[in-house]
């Protein structure tokens, strides 16, 4: 590639290199799990395996090189349910059925309300502290947790609708409310050290498929005010917080046992309204299949925020051809200068306890093809 600009380097995530966070599961965690499940062993038998895993994940992720790190999510078994049943008015709920992706139905649990939302602790708080003492001073200790907009987008379920409004007749209150619990589970992620926080959030996905968007127009859903209404949700959320927090975001498009959701499309009829999201670093934005688009969205990107080009697959285990890749970033900076980009999986290896149909020793060599890639862009 001919464009080059300064810094070649970055010191704060997102860095040139990166990943999304999950990770498959080791065989002696998922066999720790099944235990405990069947009663075989305690709920400190299980936590002891989940310390050692994630110990050894940790070093794992320094060796590939790695500047950020996390737990790989190896205490939960969703992505984002299990955040959503720390908070205070949440329960888990078994429903008819699942999530449907592309060949896939995910188990059928979800995330519905018993009371009122509010915050008190979770759990997740003291995992991040183990997460930050195994990972030590010399790489970043990052949190993820699901967006708020995915937070009230399970709310809003048909199979949750009804509970949610007979809590809430009142939506500003709803939204409000969230707002308080998400405030107050990111300050106490940061007052036991984080400093850069990765929220997920599968709303833009979703609001860019042409399949979902007929049929929240069907149902008398105006999807641009929608779209509003989640972006100002999560930009309430992420204001006001310490300047010396980092504040990421991650889009997905659906990752299940290797499947997708839905039928895709470009991020143009979200685009502006996505990246007009204040406080926000950076994106990572899904672009490893056809489905996603192309870059021409990357235009309403603001001059202090980065792009995370997810241009590499973590649902099979195959390298993609690098001078392909090189292309596409190329095209990539018609919209957007290459200072402002960095690279990683397009998501993560295992969004859910299940993980993607690839091995441990692929995801290894994964990421250590896109270093040498972005190695070779900023020397």
């Amino acid at each position: 590639m001919s464009v080059q600009t300064e810094p070649k380097q970055r010191t704060v995530t997102p860095f040139r290199y990166d990943i999304v966070g999950s990770f498959l599961r080791p065989s002696a965690l998922k066999d720790a799990r099944l235990k405990y499940q069947n009663g075989e062993i305690t709920t400190e038998q299980l936590n002891e395996v989940e310390n050692a895993e994630i110990v050894k994940l940790v070093q794992k992720q320094k060796e590939v090189g790695l500047q950020a790190v996390t737990d790989g999510e190896f205490r939960r078994s969703w992505w984002h349910l299990d955040f959503f049943w720390g908070l205070d008015g949440v329960e888990r709920t078994i429903i008819e059925e699942g999530y449907r992706f592309n060949g896939a139905t995910s188990r059928p649990e979800t995330a519905r309300l018993s009371g009122k939302i509010s915050y008190s602790s979770h759990p997740f708080v003291a995992h991040y502290a183990f997460l930050k003492e195994a990972a030590g001073k010399d790489v970043v200790a990052r949190q993820s947790i699901p967006a708020a907009a995915q937070f009230l987008f399970e709310l809003d379920r048909a199979d949750n609708k009804e509970s949610t409004q007979a809590i809430y007749p009142n939506r500003q209150e709803l939204l409000s409310d969230i707002v308080g619990a998400y405030k107050a589970s990111i300050l106490a992620f940061y007052e036991a050290g984080c400093r850069s926080i990765q929220i997920d959030d599968c709303t833009w996905g979703a609001l860019c498929d042409q399949q979902f968007i007929t049929v929240m127009e069907q149902i008398g859903v105006n999807v641009e005010e929608y779209a509003n209404e989640l972006a100002k949700l999560n930009e309430d959320v992420v204001s006001g917080l310490p300047e010396d927090l980092v504040v990421t975001t991650h889009v997905c498009r659906g990752n299940y046992v290797s499947t997708f959701a839905g039928v895709g499309g470009g991020y143009e009829p979200i685009a502006q309204t996505l990246l007009s999201i204040d406080n926000y670093s950076g994106f990572y934005l899904e672009f490893d299949t056809e489905r996603a688009g192309d870059f021409k969205p990357l235009r309403f990107l603001k001059d202090n925020q980065q792009v995370v080009l997810g241009l590499f697959s973590s649902k099979f285990g195959e390298l993609e051809n690098k001078e392909d890749i090189l292309k596409r970033i190329e095209e990539a900076t018609q919209y957007v200068d290459l200072d402002r980009i960095c690279l990683s999986p397009q998501c993560g290896f295992a969004s859910t306890e299940e993980g993607n149909h690839l091995t441990e020793e692929q995801q290894w060599r994964k990421l250590s093809f896109i270093k040498e890639i972005a190695e070779e862009l900023w020397k």
